[in-house]
């Protein structure tokens, strides 16, 4: 899967806004590009069976082997494996979301209870039934916008009153199915480049390079 993301909302108690080209292969595998108004990209973050490589081309710095969802959790404030961010971005919800239950309701939507503690949330439109809207650990999702059989827009906030995430992404180009390099998921890493802490991209914020 491919697709651009442009976010807006809320992070750690800091804005967060910026776009982002990112490209999915199961299991595990990501990259995510984020988009600067000109020159070099703002971040390059290539993750391949959960290990992580974070390069900062404007600071010649680099975050080596770290875990992906420390990584994504520091960059956008949303703490989820390359797979679960996929399937939220794709109206799946979760990335096994093997169905254990379902309910209609009075308001005319529907229900489905989702392996691993999730639920989706539908409304009929026309003869179809379109997700609005889900349920997961930790996580409260909207899909206010579809552009056929994807979300365009999809809204998530953190239900854990430790966690301070509250993010809209625009989703546009978005395709399934397409090959992928596996270069996609390597990065080049210039041997001036300095090393960079957890710790460090931690204190700098969300989408914001120290």
């Amino acid at each position: 899967m491919t697709a651009e993301l442009s976010l807006s909302g809320r992070a750690g108690g800091r804005s967060v806004r910026g776009r982002a080209i990112a490209g999915f292969e199961r299991p595990g595998s990501m990259r995510l590009e984020g988009v600067a108004p000109f020159g070099p990209p703002a971040f390059v973050l290539a993750v391949r069976a959960g290990a992580a490589t974070l390069v900062l081309p404007r600071d010649n710095r680099v975050l080596r082997n770290a875990p992906a969802d420390e990584v994504l959790g520091a960059l956008t404030g949303v703490a989820l494996a390359p797979d679960e961010v996929q399937a939220i971005l794709t109206g799946c919800v979760t990335a096994t979301p093997g169905a254990t239950g379902g309910r209609l309701h009075r308001n005319g939507w529907a229900s489905i209870d989702l392996a691993g503690g999730a639920t989706l949330y539908l409304d009929r439109r026309d003869a179809a039934w379109q997700p609005r809207a889900a349920r997961r650990p930790g996580w409260e999702i909207e899909y206010p916008a579809w552009r056929g059989a994807f979300p365009g827009r999809v809204r998530l906030r953190s239900s854990s009153p430790s966690v301070d995430v509250d993010l809209a992404a625009e989703v546009s180009q978005l395709e399934t199915n397409v090959p992928l390099d596996a270069a996609a998921f390597a990065v080049t890493v210039p041997g001036s480049a300095r090393e960079l802490t957890l710790a460090e991209l931690r204190d700098a914020g969300p989408l914001r390079a120290p």
